[in-house]
C-alpha cells in the first residue's frame, strides 16, 4: 500500500469527482464505494447538476459525515457540463471519473496510483465489469493491453482503443490543464470526444490487470436507450476527433487508428445498436455506411480489422450488403 504523510498545506493527492443527477437510489452505495477506499488521501467533489429528487440530502448527509467530501451546486449542464466543473475545481495531482450509478472495488485508487507513480503516467487504466440489476455480474470487460508497463501512444498507437468511458482511469491533472480538454454537455458519445485525444496527448498509459470498476447495467442507462435518432450522434463525434486530430498535426500520425475508431463505433456498433430497435430504419443505417466509407474509402485495407472477432467480421459484412434483418435476426437468436 502507498503511504503519503499528510501535512497541513498538502493538496490532497487524488481528486474523485462524481457526478450526479437524480439517482437517489443509488449514489450513496457510489460515494461509500470511494469513501471507503484503502488509499485515503482524496477529496470527494460530487456536483450536484440541478438534481430535483433526494440526491443532494444523501450527499449532503454524507459530506457532513467525512470532510474529505465536498458538495457543488450548479444548474443542469449535463453530465459533461458537471464533470468539467469538477475537474476545475480538483486540486488533486490526480483525478478520477466516477459516475453515480457505478461504484470502484476497495484497491481501485490505491492500485491505479501506484502504477501511475512508479511509471510517471499521465494516465491508468483499468479493467471493468458490468452488473445487472439483481446484482449479478454480466460481463468482465479486460484491456488488450500489455499490464503493467508504460505504453507511449507514439509508439503503442492502438492505446487509442481503450474503451473510451471516462471512469475506469486514473488521470494527472495536468492533462486535462494542459490539452484544454473538457466533455460536452448533453450529448451522447461525450465520452468518445474526450478520451482518444488524452490518450494521443498522453506521454506514458499503462494499463493494470485489476477490475476496479463496477458498471451497473440500469434501466434508462444509454445503453437500454430506445431514442434511434441518438444513435447518429456519433457522427458529429467522429468529426470532433477527426477535427482534433487534424488541428493538432497528429491525424498523419494517427489516421489507421482514426479509421479503425471510426469504423468500429460509427459503421460496426451504432448501427447495430439501431438493427437491435429496428432494423427497418435504412436512412440512418444508410448514413453510418456512408459516413466511413467517405471518410476513410479503404477502410477494408486497415490492418486492424483482423482485430474484430469472428462475429465483428460477420456483423461487418452483412452489413455491407445490408442484410439487415438478418442481423437482427442472428441476435435474437443469440439471446
Amino acid at each position: 500500500m502507498i503511504n503519503f504523510v499528510r501535512k497541513e498545506a498538502l493538496m490532497p493527492e487524488i481528486s474523485v469527482i462524481v457526478p450526479v443527477y437524480n439517482v437517489e437510489k443509488y449514489v450513496e452505495k457510489c460515494l461509500r464505494s470511494i469513501l471507503g477506499q484503502t488509499f485515503r488521501d482524496l477529496e470527494l467533489i460530487v456536483v450536484l447538476d440541478g438534481s430535483t429528487d433526494k440526491s443532494g440530502e444523501i450527499c449532503d448527509r454524507v459530506a457532513a459525515e467525512d470532510g474529505r467530501v465536498r458538495v457543488v451546486r450548479q444548474e443542469n449542464q449535463g453530465q459533461g457540463g458537471a464533470r468539467n466543473t469538477g475537474i476545475t475545481q480538483a486540486r488533486g495531482r490526480w483525478l478520477m471519473l466516477v459516475d453515480s450509478d457505478d461504484w470502484i472495488e476497495p484497491q481501485a485508487l490505491e492500485k491505479s496510483l501506484e502504477a501511475g507513480e512508479k511509471w510517471d503516467a499521465d494516465m491508468v487504466v483499468f479493467d471493468y465489469q458490468t452488473v445487472g440489476p439483481d446484482g449479478k455480474v454480466l460481463e468482465v470487460f479486460r484491456e488488450p493491453q500489455p499490464k503493467n508497463t508504460p505504453l507511449s501512444p507514439k509508439e503503442h498507437k492502438d492505446v487509442l482503443f481503450a474503451a473510451p468511458c471516462p471512469w475506469g482511469k486514473l488521470y494527472k491533472t495536468e492533462l486535462f490543464r494542459r490539452t484544454g480538454v473538457r466533455y460536452p454537455s448533453r450529448v451522447w458519445y461525450e465520452d468518445l470526444r474526450v478520451t482518444p485525444k488524452l490518450l494521443a496527448e498522453s506521454a506514458r498509459v499503462v494499463f493494470i490487470d485489476y477490475i476496479g470498476s463496477d458498471y451497473f447495467l440500469r434501466d434508462g442507462s444509454t445503453m437500454f436507450n430506445g431514442n434511434i435518432e441518438r444513435n447518429a450522434e456519433i457522427l458529429p463525434a467522429l468529426d470532433d476527433i477527426l477535427g482534433y486530430f487534424k488541428d493538432r498535426g497528429l491525424y498523419g500520425a494517427y489516421e489507421d487508428e482514426l479509421c479503425y475508431l471510426t469504423l468500429y463505433h460509427a459503421y460496426l456498433a451504432a448501427s447495430v445498436r439501431v438493427i437491435r430497435i429496428d432494423p427497418r430504419s435504412r436512412a440512418l443505417l444508410g448514413r453510418f455506411r456512408q459516413y466511413a466509407a467517405e471518410k476513410f474509402p479503404h477502410y477494408r485495407q486497415n490492418k486492424y480489422i483482423a482485430r474484430l472477432s469472428r462475429s465483428q467480421r460477420l456483423v461487418l459484412g452483412l452489413l455491407e450488403r445490408k442484410q439487415y434483418g438478418l442481423i437482427a435476426l442472428l441476435f435474437r437468436l443469440k439471446g
